[in-house]
C-alpha cells in the first residue's frame, strides 16, 4: 500500500507500485485504482478503523454518514463493509473518480440502497444532516512541496493532494460547513498533517465546535481530528 506522500523517499520517479498492481487492500475492502485516485495510505486506514469502532460502540444511533473528498471511496466503503446498518453518501469533485467510487462499491458488493454519490465540492448545495462525517481533504502545503515524493507529484492527482500555501484551504472550508451538517450526538473524523494541529484548533474555536480531540497515527504523529457533537 502507498506510504504517506510527505517525508518519504524523494528519489523515486516511476509509477507507484499500487497503480501497477491496480488495487490495494484497505481494511476489509479491495480498492481498485484504475482511474488513478490518490492511493489510500496506511495512516488513513488507521484512523478509519478507529472511526468504525466509534460508530459501532459509542454511536449506536448512527444511521447515515458522509465520506467527503471521497477519492477512491475507500473510507466510506470500509464503513459500509464493517457497519452493516448504516448508509453513506460520497462527495467527490473529480468526475472521473465518481466512476471509481461506483466501481469500488460494486466490486465490494455494496447494495445500491446503502449509498449515494454526489459530484460536488465538499457538500455542494446539499443540506443533509449526518450522524458521522469522514473527511480526508487535500492538505499538503505548497510550502512543503520539496518534501513530497517525486512519484507522488508526477502520478497522483494534485487536486487530491494540495490545500494551498499551508495546506489549510480545504480544511477551513470543510470545518466551516460541516458543523451545520452534523446531527446532535454526531461524529466528525478528519485527516490532517501534523504541523497543522494548532491552526486547526483555532478554527475549531472560531466555528464554535465543542468536544474535540486530536489523534496520533501509528507512527506517533498527529494525524486525525475527532469531534463529538454531544447532546
Amino acid at each position: 500500500m502507498g506510504s504517506n506522500p510527505v517525508g518519504a523517499d524523494m528519489k523515486k520517479d516511476f509509477p507507484p507500485v499500487d497503480y501497477i498492481i491496480g488495487w490495494v487492500p484497505f481494511l476489509n475492502c479491495r480498492i481498485d485504482l484504475r482511474y488513478r485516485p490518490m492511493i489510500p495510505r496506511p495512516e488513513t486506514e488507521y484512523w478509519t478503523e478507529k472511526a468504525i469502532d466509534e460508530i459501532k460502540n459509542n454511536s449506536p444511533r448512527a444511521r447515515r454518514g458522509a465520506d467527503v473528498f471521497a477519492g477512491s471511496g475507500a473510507v466510506g466503503l470500509a464503513i459500509l463493509k464493517s457497519v452493516k446498518k448504516v448508509k453513506v453518501d460520497f462527495y467527490e469533485i473529480d468526475k472521473k473518480l465518481i466512476e471509481q467510487i461506483r466501481l469500488n462499491l460494486k466490486l465490494n458488493r455494496i447494495s445500491p440502497s446503502r449509498y449515494r454519490i454526489f459530484n460536488a465540492d465538499i457538500f455542494g448545495n446539499k443540506k443533509i444532516k449526518y450522524d458521522f462525517i469522514l473527511a480526508n481533504p487535500p492538505y499538503i502545503a505548497k510550502s512543503r512541496i520539496d518534501k513530497v515524493q517525486k512519484s507522488v507529484l508526477k502520478y497522483e492527482p494534485h487536486l487530491a493532494l494540495f490545500g494551498g500555501a499551508q495546506g489549510l484551504f480545504f480544511i477551513k472550508k470543510f470545518l466551516k460547513s460541516a458543523k451545520s451538517r452534523l446531527n446532535p450526538d454526531g461524529l466528525i473524523f478528519m485527516e490532517f498533517d501534523s504541523f497543522q494541529k494548532k491552526p486547526i484548533e483555532k478554527m475549531l474555536k472560531q466555528y464554535k465546535y465543542r468536544n474535540w480531540q486530536f489523534l496520533k497515527d501509528q507512527f506517533n504523529r498527529w494525524r486525525c481530528l475527532m469531534v463529538k457533537n454531544l447532546l
